[in-house]
């Protein structure tokens, strides 16, 4: 008898209920009527009578470990019973918080689909690049100021031949256009450049352009403000106006600075336009002869013209953020206001 009181106390021990179903047939195998532990009480009849203090001590013990275990088992089930009835699968979920899109990539967007519609391509480069296509193929003189290191990150020593360095405008990708693709070109090339510049509301060392090339033969001057004038009414409005001042750029002869028309005060003039009615957006210009011979295109046949404009100028005058450092601190509290843009 010894021995069974110890097995069925080992079992008891190890005993492991999943279900309500399972935790009362171990009850009834062990407490029934039937059961192991019953049929030992009716054994203890035939125990010697100098032992029956000693078994009958051991087998009220383990009757009292079987019904603990087995209310143990029960108050664990029942607890999970009532934490699965609390959690409803059918019931939809909780809507979780949507991001939004940063301002930046919706006006470079914006800016690029427009000129989609005009039949432009889409160009990318790579954003570490060499002297040749970020400067001299674009016929900046080796005296440039834009050469020297306050201006430029370099990667490598920018005293030997063609450096490699972050690229400061995305013009080198139309460089690498000219080199490479079939004649008539229209590409647009949006991009992440750098310059070396202290960070301010209105100056940042990282920013994001977006330039256009448009080459074929017999392209004017005309051509170009007509395009420039469409990308303006598209991008502030219908009764946007254009002027056009005079400018220098290395590459681009002759050049111009494009302003639109305030679309904030419509031209009477206000804080953002410093009461001038007027909003600078871009640079541009006919395409430098010196710049089509470089890659190999046929300056007395071809002409074209060239424009380039800054992502987040554009998007501080759609949505009037007078600090450039906000589109890059990641607040959420400045970027839950674009979550209507997307």
């Amino acid at each position: 008898m010894k021995e069974r009181i110890e097995a069925i106390l080992k079992e008891i021990e190890e005993l492991k209920c999943k279900k309500e179903q399972e935790i009362e047939e171990a009850r009834v195998r062990l407490l029934g009527k039937k059961g192991e532990i019953t049929r030992l009480f009716e054994d203890f009849r035939t125990v010697a009578p100098e032992q029956k203090r000693e078994f009958g001590q051991k087998l009220n013990a383990l009757k009292n470990a079987a019904a603990a275990k087995i209310e143990e088992l029960r108050n664990a089930v029942g607890e999970q019973g009532a934490a699965a009835a609390a959690f409803d699968v059918t019931k939809p979920g909780d809507s979780l918080p949507l991001g939004s899109r940063h301002p930046v990539s919706i006006a470079r967007e914006e800016i690029v689909e427009i000129f989609r519609k005009f039949g432009y391509d889409v160009a990318e480069g790579p954003e570490v690049e060499d002297d040749w296509h970020v400067f001299e193929a674009l016929n900046f003189p080796p005296e440039h100021p834009a050469r020297e290191m306050q201006d430029t990150f370099f990667v490598t020593d920018n005293e030997q031949k063609n450096p490699i360095l972050l690229r400061t405008h995305t013009s080198c990708v139309q460089v690498r256009c000219m080199e490479t693709m079939k004649l008539p070109i229209r590409v647009v090339c949006p991009g992440r450049v750098f310059r070396n510049e202290a960070i301010s509301a209105r100056a940042h060392c990282i920013f994001h352009q977006v330039e256009g090339l448009y080459i074929d033969e017999n392209v004017t001057f005309a051509d170009m403000k007509q395009a420039i004038l469409l990308f303006a009414r598209e991008m502030f409005g219908p009764e946007t106006s254009i002027r056009m001042r005079p400018s220098y750029f290395p590459f681009t002869e002759p050049s111009a600075e494009v302003d639109v028309s305030c679309n904030i005060c419509h031209g009477k003039g206000c804080n953002i336009c410093k009461g001038t009615g007027w909003l600078e957006i871009l640079g541009c210009g006919m395409v430098d002869p010196n710049v089509l011979e470089a890659s190999g295109i046929d300056s007395r046949k071809y002409s074209g013209f060239a424009f380039g404009m800054g992502v987040e100028r554009i998007a501080m005058l759609k949505w009037q953020v007078k600090d450039l450092r906000n589109y890059f601190e990641n607040d959420l509290r400045f970027l839950k206001e674009f979550e209507t843009s997307i």
